[in-house]
């Protein structure tokens, strides 16, 4: 599987209670328990009016599929290419 950023625009997205959020969270997870182990949700990240989510899945096509069953816009799907960390400091090249 790819690994991929989505970004979300949601507005009030960051003023959203924690219900709201779980709400959300159920909608999303029960859809993808719907289409199967080639998507997975890995984490989100809330920042004003957006939301920043990190999935693993076998294509973009597949991510933009769960949006439109959740209803939960798909506004940038980018996949990721490299990850680096504070330890790649320290590594050798």
């Amino acid at each position: 599987m790819q690994k991929f950023v989505i970004e979300r625009d949601i507005p009030g997205a960051g003023d959203m209670t924690p219900s709201q959020l779980q709400t959300v969270a159920r909608r999303s997870a029960n859809v993808l328990a719907e289409l199967g182990v080639e998507i997975q949700w890995v984490e989100s990240f809330i920042c004003g009016d957006k939301i920043y989510c990190v999935y693993l899945a076998a294509d973009e096509e597949l991510i933009r599929e769960h949006g439109r069953l959740t209803g939960i816009p798909c506004n940038s799907i980018l996949q990721i290419s490299k990850v680096i960390d504070p330890s790649f400091v320290h590594m050798p090249v």
